[in-house]
This record gives structure tokens, C-alpha cells and sequence, in this order.
């Protein structure tokens, strides 16, 4: 066979989401959409705040000869000025233009930061459960990942950090507000962490995943990594807060005092190029510039997320309330997750195995849908749950 071996194998193990997006596109033919409740894709379905139709007419009307040409592989300057003030704002700390990178999305920026640090072999630590696409990105560039459970609550486990550290650790990639479960880490955490990360004799690299940084609940916020530990990077897009995952933008902004800062900057700026990213979409960069610290109206997520946590305590499911994100990260009532989300389809109700993300036992439940599609599940979780625990 012509196909790559290896891709052979990422596309089974990757094949969750897309098993469930079929599973609801069977469904939905069936019984009409209407009927059927999808939580199965993390896809923003709030419009993008009105400011951003108006950037998007100032930036059009602006438009000159060379408006859609190449620039610098790190961005348009003025760009890249705009978003290290937020992240100066956001970090509690000055952030220059040239600790900003424009990337294709946070996935661009991550396979920047991937192979701008790897060497084969490199080890990078991820916590599950994680976003599902992170052991391809640490592979693309010849690393291996070492996956690390986190605690009951899905809060930072140190100890086991640590005891995975070798000397071919690299990096580590944090992801908070987390995808699956919304868990925000403390600065408390961070602190334990940064502690962790600087007792071995290598540097190691600190990797925050971002993008659901501005979608957060209860007053709870996201604490500042820079503030942190110095040897690390932000990698983030504007794909959940402004609601424009289909246009592909994102950066990566680089502590100030980062170890070997002048290479790895370099070193980034050619990977952007060399991975076929060449820079970040032009007209994308000087839209967000104008929209800096704008977001979606997250009081909908909120009332959202209120809503699902009564239909899933209602129904008798154990969970986690998340902290931000959009998504519910339940137990499964069975260990086999997956015979489970099988029982949730059987009442048109689709969600993703926990083994998707690394973490067998659990399902997610993603809550960026109308509130109408949460309310009209709640009959289907409970018949899911009796059929689970009477097995009939």
C-alpha cells in the first residue's frame, strides 16, 4: 500500500472524533437534526462580535498595492506591536514586537515551537487528558511524548511530573483553560511547576496552550505563565474568542528573558517559513490587530454551561465543573467509555470517548450548541445512564 504506515496508525488513533462526527451525520439523516443532539465538536457557534465585521470593512477599505503580498515570516511589525500590548496586559509584564510571532493558529504556532526545539528523540510531557492533536505535533518534528495523568480533578500533579523528567526532556505542553475539561491551573500550580521544571539540569520549556484563555466562569482567571517561569511560551489563536477557527490565526509570544531568546526567535521565524506556513494570513493579521482585548459575548457560554451542569447533575453523572473552556468532561458510569457514548447515540446524543483524549473512564461534551440542544437532552442522559447500570 502507497500510504504511510505510520499515518495508518495516527488515523486510528485519532479516528474518535471523526468516528462520532459520522455517527452524527448518520443520525442526523435519519432522524433530522432537530432530533439529534451533538456535542460531539468543539466548533464555536457564536458569531464573531460585531467589531469584527467593522475591521474587516476599515481593512478592506484601506487596502493598497502590496496589501495581500508577502511580509516579514513573523508578521506585519504594527501586528505584532498590537498583540504584545494585550499580552503585556495579560502577563502583567512588558512584551516587546519581537517576542511575537503571527502563526497559522495556535496548531502553527505549536509546530513552530515543535521544531524550532526538537531534536529526534526529545521528550516532551503532556497531561492528560489533552487535546488529541498534541502527540502528532511532537512526532511531525521527531519527539516523543510521555503522557502524565493528572489528579482526580484534573488539577496539576507534580510528583508525577517530576518522576517522568529525564535528560531528553525538552518541553512541556500545559493547555489551560484545559480541552476536555475546562480546569484552569492555579498560580499556585504554575509556581509548583516552574519549581519542578528548573531542578533539572537541562533547560526545560514550558509550553501554555491558550486560546480558551478569555472564556472563563464563576470570576475565576487565568494566571500569568510569564510571571511564572521564564523559560517559556505562549501559543494561541483567535479561533474560540473571536470565533474564527476557519481563518487561521493565531501567534506565539515568548517570555521577555527567555533562555537563548535571539535564536530561538530566530529559529522560529524560519520555521514558520520552512513548515509551509510562510506567515500568518495578511488579512486575518491586520484584522485582529484592530481587535485586540475584544471577544464573543461568553455570558451565553456561561448560561450554557449552567444549564449543562443541571441536566448532568439531574440525570446522576459525576463531573468536574469546568472553569472555562466550553466543554463538560463527565465519568463514565461504565469503565468502557466508549460502550457508553455508544448508549448515548442509541438516544441521539453524541459525545467523544474519554480515550480520545488520553483519559479512559470519561466522555467529553462540548456545549458550544443552542441552548435548545442542551435542554432536550436531558431525558436521553438519564435513559443512557439506567440503560448503563441495569445493562438493559
Amino acid at each position: 500500500m502507497a500510504i504511510s504506515q505510520k499515518m495508518l496508525g495516527f488515523a486510528e488513533r485519532s479516528s474518535w472524533i471523526r468516528k462520532m462526527f459520522e455517527e452524527g451525520a448518520r443520525l442526523k439523516a435519519q432522524y433530522g437534526a432537530d432530533q439529534v443532539c451533538d456535542f460531539s465538536l468543539g466548533n464555536p457557534d457564536l458569531p464573531p462580535p460585531a467589531q469584527y465585521q467593522e475591521a474587516v470593512r476599515t481593512v478592506t477599505a484601506a487596502e493598497a498595492p502590496g496589501s495581500h503580498g508577502y511580509m516579514a515570516n513573523n508578521g506585519y511589525p504594527f501586528v505584532r506591536e498590537a498583540v504584545a500590548r494585550q499580552i503585556s496586559a495579560e502577563q502583567g509584564m512588558t512584551v516587546g514586537q519581537d517576542d511575537i510571532i503571527m502563526t497559522v493558529g495556535a496548531a502553527g504556532g505549536l509546530n513552530v515551537v515543535m521544531k524550532s526545539l526538537l531534536d529526534p528523540g526529545d521528550e516532551v510531557i503532556i497531561l492528560a487528558p489533552f487535546f488529541v492533536e498534541y502527540n502528532f505535533y511532537i512526532d511531525n518534528h521527531g519527539g516523543v511524548a510521555k503522557v502524565v495523568n493528572t489528579g482526580e480533578d484534573f488539577s496539576l500533579d507534580l510528583a508525577a511530573i517530576e518522576a517522568v523528567i529525564t535528560p531528553k526532556t525538552k518541553a512541556i505542553i500545559i493547555n489551560s483553560p484545559n480541552n476536555p475539561t475546562g480546569q484552569i491551573y492555579s498560580a499556585g500550580e504554575l509556581a509548583g511547576l516552574a519549581e519542578v521544571l528548573a531542578k533539572a539540569p537541562q533547560t526545560i520549556y514550558l509550553i501554555s496552550d491558550e486560546p480558551y484563555r478569555n472564556i472563563v466562569y464563576d470570576g475565576h482567571t487565568v494566571p500569568s505563565i510569564f510571571k511564572a517561569y521564564g523559560n517559556s511560551l505562549i501559543a494561541s489563536s483567535y479561533s474560540k474568542d473571536l470565533s474564527l477557527p476557519g481563518e487561521r490565526i493565531g501567534y506565539i509570544a515568548a517570555h521577555p528573558q527567555i533562555e537563548g531568546k535571539p535564536q530561538l526567535l530566530g529559529a522560529m521565524t524560519l520555521a514558520n517559513r520552512i513548515l509551509g506556513f510562510v506567515n500568518a494570513p495578511a488579512l486575518m493579521q491586520r484584522v485582529v490587530a484592530e481587535l485586540q482585548g475584544v471577544t464573543v459575548d461568553t455570558s451565553i457560554y456561561t448560561r450554557r454551561r449552567e444549564l449543562f451542569c443541571t441536566v448532568l447533575r439531574e440525570a446522576g453523572y459525576e463531573f468536574v465543573p469546568p472553569k472555562g473552556a466550553f466543554y463538560m468532561f463527565p465519568k463514565s458510569p461504565i469503565a468502557d467509555d466508549a460502550q457508553f457514548v455508544g448508549l448515548l447515540a442509541e438516544e441521539k446524543i453524541l459525545g467523544v470517548p474519554g480515550r480520545g483524549f488520553g483519559m479512559e473512564g470519561y466522555f467529553r461534551l462540548a456545549f458550544c450548541v443552542e441552548d435548545a440542544v442542551i435542554s432536550r437532552s436531558a431525558e436521553g442522559f438519564k435513559k443512557a445512564l439506567a440503560k448503563a447500570l441495569t445493562g438493559c
